[in-house]
Parts: structure tokens; sequence; C-alpha cells
């Protein structure tokens, strides 16, 4: 009768234990304060990555108490969500920009180590994800890059891991473009030391392009043009466990100006002009607002053209993200996750579509 109780316990603990590792992630990257977010639907969510804390000579810190006090409250919320785990990231677009050097040193990055251990254990966090755009190819404009970021990123990785141990989380979120992938990560050395990746497939297209195009495209089919698909590929390829690559969406639009009204603006000659969340988006593209919708079908991304204004722009939508999530479900990759949660509508945003995509 014991050794009969035994096997049932066993059991269920190996079948949660699947459940749980079958459970696809969604990880809200997220920068503002700690009440604000009680506004969405934080229950749909698996991880929320607070972004992002200071550099403070080879220490982790808070920008002010104001971040310290948020961060304080987004770590309460696990007791109203349990399946929920709270990190904090460090870099960002132009947040990084003494890493090149600072880690280039063995005494440095133990002690980034052992002092973000120690801010992890005392604000109850699970885990850090590393932002460091990029190891070893030119990033942010006029931040230090060298080719020995490549090997001192895997030190910095495995330094974490010794001082974190099993239990907290280790992430990192990388460029989801072939330069990146090819130059910038020791990915065979890496991917053992980590929880997973954030692939940045978004941005593909970024803001100093002088030609339109899909910055956040599934799928790829021009010479050169990057994706998703071509990211995930190329990982899959390295032997990368599909579980541990998380691909990204945007909760945002990118504007071009001066574009000409050919192949309704797409692939055309432009300039930069602005950013637009995902919850303005109802009324900068208004029936009125002289946008035309576009769906690529090969590359299984959404786009808009306003002819008159020579304005195109470029995003996710509800269709596009569905898109996404049929693809992890494919691929049996890790989840999705995005950039970000302030950029969401509160009810009946792309997290709802997310959810619902990859949970039903």
């Amino acid at each position: 009768m014991k050794s009969f109780a035994i096997a049932i316990i066993m059991f269920c603990c190996l079948h949660l234990s699947g459940q749980d590792n079958s459970r696809y992630k969604i990880i809200a990257y997220y920068t503002g304060n700690g009440e604000m977010i009680r506004q969405y639907p934080v229950d749909k969510l698996t991880h929320i990555i607070y972004s992002f804390l200071k550099l403070q000579n080879d220490t982790l810190t808070f920008h002010n108490e104001a971040q310290r006090q948020s961060l304080e409250q987004l770590v309460a919320l696990k007791k109203e969500h349990p399946q929920l785990k709270i990190m904090v990231s460090i870099g960002g677009w132009g947040g990084c920009a003494p890493c090149s050097e600072l880690f280039s040193s063995a005494e440095h990055r133990s002690v980034f180590a052992k002092t973000t251990m120690a801010l992890l254990k005392q604000y109850h966090i699970d885990g850090l994800d590393l932002d460091w755009e990029y190891p070893a190819i030119e990033g942010y404009p006029g931040h230090v890059y060298a080719a020995k970021d490549k090997t001192n990123f895997t030190l910095l990785v495995k330094e974490l891991r010794k001082e974190m141990g099993p239990h907290y989380i280790l992430s990192f979120a990388a460029g989801g473009f072939v330069n990146y992938l090819e130059q910038s990560i020791e990915w065979e050395e890496v991917m053992p030391q980590v929880d997973f990746v954030n692939l940045m497939t978004y941005d593909l297209v970024g803001g100093y392009s002088t030609v339109t195009g899909h910055h956040t495209p599934l799928a790829d089919y021009r010479p050169g043009q990057e994706s998703a698909g071509k990211a995930v590929n190329w990982l899959l390829a390295k032997k990368i466990p599909a579980r541990q690559l998380i691909i990204g969406a945007a909760y945002y639009a990118r504007i071009w100006e001066k574009v000409e009204a050919v192949n309704h603006g797409l692939y055309q000659g432009g300039q930069f002009k602005q950013g637009v969340s995902y919850k303005n988006f109802p009324a900068f593209f208004s029936d009125s607002s002289g946008y035309t919708y576009y769906w690529d079908q090969k590359a299984k991304a959404p786009y808009r053209y306003n002819e008159s204004k020579k304005l195109f722009a470029t995003f996710d939508n509800p269709r596009s993200v569905r898109e996404k999530a049929k693809f992890i479900r494919r691929k049996r990759l890790g989840g999705i996750m995005f950039w970000e949660l302030n950029d969401d509508r509160p009810a009946g945003g792309l997290t709802n579509v997310l959810y619902k995509a990859l949970n039903n």
C-alpha cells in the first residue's frame, strides 16, 4: 500500500512538472510604476521584467527612490498572482555605455554578480535579464564595443550563474538579426547557463534606416531581410533548445515620412518620424486619418500607408501576434515577450490576444 501511494505521488509530481514545463511564457518588459500596472491583465503574464535598473560603477542599483518603491509593488503582485515571476533588467538601448570596459575585468564581473545576488535576495526578485546592446558589435552610437566582448559576456553569465545558483532566473535580451547572432554571443557556452533568451525580433528596420520595411515580421523573403523566423531557425540549427527561445512582439508602430506611393510605401525610401503606442492606434489610425491598412502574407506582418501625407507605418497587431503564437506552438518554442506593457491597452489589448492564442 505504501509503495502504491509513493507511486501515485511520483506520478502526480511528474505530471504537474510536465504541465509547468509545457506552459508558454508570456513575458512583459515594463518601465512604469507599481500602481499603474494594476490596470493591465497581470494574470495573463508569466514574467514581468522591470526595466531598467542603474549600473553604478560595478553595482546594480536603483535610479531613485520611486523606482525602488515601484519594484517593491511589483514584487507584491506575486501574492495575488502566484504564477508570476518578477525580474529586473540592466542596460537597454543607450543604457549599457560602460559595459564593454566594465565587464572586461574579472574583478568587476565578480563584484557585479555578488551585489546583484544581494539585491535579488533583499527585494525577493526572481531573476535578472541582461540587455547589453550589443557585445562585440556597434549598438548605441558612441558606445564602446570590442571583439573581446563576446568572450567577456560568456564569463559574465558564468559568474552570475555561479552566484545565483539554480533557483534564480537568468536571461538575456538578444538582437534578432544575423550580425548579432553571428558576432555577439558564444551560444554553445552561454545557453547552458541561462534559462532563456529574449530575441528582440522587432526594430529589425530601425530608426536609422532610410528605407521602409517591416520592423517586426515573422517571416522574410527578400535578400538581407531579417525576421523572427530567420533568427529562430539560425539558433535551432546551432542545436539551441527550442524551449529556451522566446521571440519578441512590438506593442508600438514605427512611422516613416517622405515615402513615395510605390508598393503602398513598403520597401521605399523614407525618413523615420516617430513611434506610436498600440494603445493610441485607434486615434492615430482612425478612419479619418488617411491611412490604408495592408497585410503582407509572405511576412505575416501588417502595415499602413497614408498616400496624401506620404507616411508609412509598420507594427504588430492582433493578426500578426496570432501568427507569432502559431509559430511558437509549431516550433515548440518557450514563448513570447514584448516591449512593452505600458504601450498596451488596459482592456482588450495585445496581451489578451497573446494569452488566448497560446493557451487555447
